[in-house]
């Protein structure tokens, strides 16, 4: 399962059908940080760190870090960029 944080607003459908074409579950938070109870234990986390606050890509990686979710950055919240980040990790776990 995938965690996307930030984003745009208007793709986030395409985003997760995107994620569905990896063969991956997506939770997409365009806004920011969901409450830690809904993000649950994801295989990744995509930070978007162009549609986010600074303080919000600290508290998001704080987070991953302690309970060992893997992080991947992003600058651009494009769906390439998501489609790039998705087959490097999808061809890590394989």
């Amino acid at each position: 399962s995938v965690v996307i944080i930030g984003g745009n607003e208007r793709m986030v459908c395409q985003y997760t059908d995107i994620c569905k074409d990896y063969g991956c579950k997506a939770k997409v938070f365009p806004k920011g940080m969901a409450p830690l109870e809904k993000i649950g234990n994801p295989d990744l986390m995509i930070l978007f760190t162009n549609t986010v606050s600074h303080k919000m890509v600290i508290t998001a990686s704080q987070e991953a870090k302690k309970n060992n979710i893997p992080i991947a950055r992003i600058h651009t919240s494009s769906a390439t960029a998501l489609r790039s980040v998705l087959d490097e990790h999808c061809a890590a776990a394989m």
